[in-house]
This record gives structure tokens, C-alpha cells and sequence, in this order.
């Protein structure tokens, strides 16, 4: 949960310095600028277990459209006021709050990355951040992961972690788990036998 908290906070110090165009600038998330990215991430954190109901009735129960309610929820706020709303959830919540807050650590993450990808500003990640962010991530069904990465070895050069067997896909821990997130964006920093079957498998 620390590391949680740690990546929201860094995730708004970032925010804090953007203009109105970044603000609006496209991610690595098809179809969601940055002020759209920022709404989901906090978009789960005040719903009880009815509100959580609500949500994925409203969503038809298919994760994208679900997705896409929460992020209308906040559609009619400035950036200065999501910001402040940000602000306010900083320790996830909620549905983030699960499995020791790695859902919102992983989550935060992968989409503060998303952010700083599209708009040119790189970061270095801490290590002990991505070492509990990658097994989750994984493994965690919304994210895909698991298929993607499915009969691949998969190393992180700067941390240490691996895991599977098969052709290995290397690289730093980073672009590695937004790879297996589903972003090619990220594909060109990795290297290994491996490789060509993780692009391919998301679509490049």
C-alpha cells in the first residue's frame, strides 16, 4: 500500500506542472486523453460494494464500458478541479485497495507510464515499485497479461525478476511490464528470441 500511495503522489506532482493542451493530449490508452487516464485511476475508490454493482451493471459487465462509466463520472470537471479530486486519493480505496493495494499500485503504474510515454516524459521507476508491480500484473486477469506472455520467458535486466519458460523477452523492468500490458509502444526496448511473439501478439 506504501508503494501505492508513493506512485499516486509522484503521479501528481507530475499532474501539478501540465498545461491545458497535456492535459488533453492523447495516452497510450486508446481513446483516453490524459485527463481521462486520471479520472479512471481514482474512479473505483469511493464505490461500497453497491456502488461496485451499479458500475458494472451500468457497464454491461464488459470491463472497457464499465471503465468508460467511471470516467464519465468526472467528464465535467476542470483539470485544476481533477486535480484536486486526485488529490483527495492518494491512498487508494476501495476496489485499488485490494490484495494489499497492489491492484491500485499496478494500476497507478501502468497508467502514470501511459501518461509520461505519450507525452516525452521518461522517468526512472523505482525498483521495489516494479518488483511487486510485475508478478501481479502478471497474473491479473484485467490486464491480460497471462495471454500475452503465455509460453514466454520473461527477464527484467535491471531488477532481476523473472518468470516462465520458454523463448526469453528481455529488457528493463519497465517496458517489459507495459509491454505485457498490452502497449507496443514499449516493445522496441526489449530484445531476445522471444520478442516476435509478444509483438505479433500485440499486433505489431
Amino acid at each position: 500500500m506504501q508503494l501505492a500511495r508513493d506512485e499516486r503522489a509522484d503521479l501528481a506532482a507530475l499532474l501539478a506542472g501540465l498545461d491545458a493542451d497535456q492535459w488533453n493530449a492523447p495516452t497510450l490508452c486508446t481513446q483516453w486523453r490524459v485527463r481521462d487516464v486520471v479520472a479512471h485511476i481514482v474512479s473505483y475508490d469511493d464505490l461500497g460494494a453497491l456502488g461496485l454493482a451499479s458500475r458494472f451493471a451500468q457497464g454491461w459487465f464488459v470491463p472497457d464500458r464499465v471503465n468508460a462509466v467511471g470516467v464519465r463520472h468526472y467528464a465535467s470537471l476542470t483539470p485544476e478541479e481533477l486535480l484536486a479530486e486526485f488529490g483527495k486519493h492518494l491512498e487508494p480505496a476501495g476496489l485499488t485497495a485490494g490484495f494489499g493495494g497492489r491492484i491500485g499500485l499496478v494500476d497507478g503504474l501502468i497508467h502514470h507510464q501511459d501518461i509520461r510515454r505519450s507525452l516525452g516524459l521518461p522517468r526512472d521507476v523505482p525498483a521495489e515499485r516494479l518488483d511487486e508491480a510485475l508478478p501481479f500484473a502478471r497474473i491479473a486477469p484485467p490486464i491480460r497479461a497471462f495471454s500475452r506472455a503465455r509460453g514466454l520467458r520473461l527477464v527484467a535486466t535491471d531488477t532481476g525478476w523473472s518468470n516462465g519458460r520458454g523463448p526469453v523477452v528481455e529488457g528493463p523492468a519497465e517496458p517489459l511490464l507495459m509491454a505485457i500490458a498490452g502497449r507496443p509502444h514499449a516493445l522496441d526496448e526489449l530484445t531476445g528470441p522471444g520478442t516476435a511473439t509478444l509483438a505479433a501478439r500485440l499486433g505489431r
